[in-house]
């Protein structure tokens, strides 16, 4: 019967990616969110100040990347770690990690395009339940394509997370009960 190396390593490469890749994600959506409605971070992080809003949106997603990533990720580890009882290859975890930031930034475009439909269904609506609302519709739809974003990728992430460690979870006992019960994991006697 063939004996499973333990890989220590791929839970250090995971989350390491995994946090490196929340910063990345962060600055992205940030980078695109901070030019379409620099108002949004003006009135939500209170940048009065702030000489160059875009730029320091991008820092911003950037830190809360990075956040997202270490508490996300710790959490992404841990499963697929216990899940796989550390036998899982690098590349097939990077490969669940690239799917898990990819139907996330698809969270995002989802979330910004739902409140850009909410505000434009209800404006009256949208300006009396969320802050700093400005009143020109053109205004409005880029102010709510940043905050359904933003609500869009973290809370959509972290739903994601979990489905896709359920489906590594259902996948990994599938291809073991497979390979338990292949002609050549009979032990030669």
């Amino acid at each position: 019967m063939k004996t499973r190396d333990v890989r220590i390593a791929t839970p250090f490469v995971t989350f390491v990616v995994s946090i490196v890749g929340g910063g990345v994600l962060g600055a992205l959506t940030n980078l695109i969110n901070g030019r379409v409605s620099p108002m949004y971070f003006q009135n939500i992080m209170h940048w009065k100040d702030v000489a160059d809003i875009p730029r320091a949106a991008i820092a911003q997603g950037v830190f809360e990347g990075l956040i997202c990533g270490l508490v996300l990720g710790t959490i992404f580890v841990l499963a697929v770690s216990v899940i796989s009882k550390l036998h899982l290859r690098v590349g097939h975890s990077l490969c669940y990690l690239a799917l898990l930031f990819g139907s996330a930034f698809l969270a995002w475009c989802l979330g910004g395009f739902l409140a850009m439909l909410l505000a434009w269904i209800s404006p009256d609506f949208y300006r009396h339940a969320f802050i700093g609302v400005p009143e020109d519709l053109s205004s409005m739809l880029r102010y709510a394509w940043v905050g359904g974003s933003i609500w869009g990728v973290q809370f959509g992430g972290f739903a994601l997370l979990i489905v896709w460690v359920a489906v590594f979870g259902l996948r990994w006992k599938a291809n073991n009960s497979v390979e338990a019960t292949a002609p050549d994991a009979v032990p030669d006697l």
